[in-house]
């Protein structure tokens, strides 16, 4: 049988900041998925500390990818909710993303899974910043609304890790060093109540 094949799209969140890579959320959800019988390759990550949507366009457009992949993944927004872009202008980015991602899989939409952005405010990372933690909510809700919208509305999924993130907030060993970044037991968190699930629904059984 031959092994289905992930490729993860994003920034921080997608890369792992701060935590070794068997422990970033694409490495633990193959990992699960091995442990429900599906034969599985080490993820294919194209992501970086820092992307925006327009620079995630710009990486894909000079990668050298191997699709059609049986999963893809995208979770990307974070840097341009935390640079002050709109909203807008993010879901026209978000859009391009999305055909890329559509394209990558095939042209099936249901290998397509849109991940929610974490919602940094929560952090202690987020005490230097001028914005008030239900500012920077907000904006996270508004970009996540935009982004399920374009999920939904080319038949990809949506997969809510925001509300994990809150609930972690500044519990002990949820973060990383920085205080910013998600720690390997908040990405199992997610990985178990929202990925995981979320994967296997879209995938073939095993």
């Amino acid at each position: 049988m031959a092994e289905l094949r992930l490729l993860a799209l994003g920034d921080s969140y997608t890369v792992g900041e701060g935590v070794a890579p068997v422990d970033a959320w694409p490495a633990q959800l193959v990992q699960r998925l091995r442990g429900h019988a599906h034969a599985c390759a080490a993820p294919t990550v194209l992501a970086r500390t820092g992307w925006t949507t327009d620079e995630l366009l710009a990486a894909l457009a000079t990668a050298t990818l191997a699709p059609p992949y049986d999963l893809v993944t995208l979770q990307i927004g974070v840097n341009d909710q935390y640079r002050g872009r709109r909203a807008d202008a993010f879901a026209h980015d978000f859009d391009a993303l999305l055909a890329q991602a559509l394209r990558l899989a095939g042209g099936c939409a249901t290998r397509v899974l849109a991940v929610s952005i974490p919602d940094w405010g929560v952090t202690p990372f987020a005490r230097q910043d001028a914005r008030a933690p239900q500012t920077i909510a907000t904006a996270i809700d508004q970009f996540n609304a935009r982004a399920r919208a374009c999920a939904l509305r080319v038949g990809a999924g949506w997969v809510d890790i925001t509300s994990a993130s809150r609930r972690a907030g500044q519990a002990p060993g949820q973060l990383c060093a920085d205080g910013l970044h998600p720690g390997p037991a908040q990405y199992a968190r997610w990985v178990a109540t929202a990925l995981l699930p979320a994967a296997r629904e879209q995938l073939p059984a095993p």
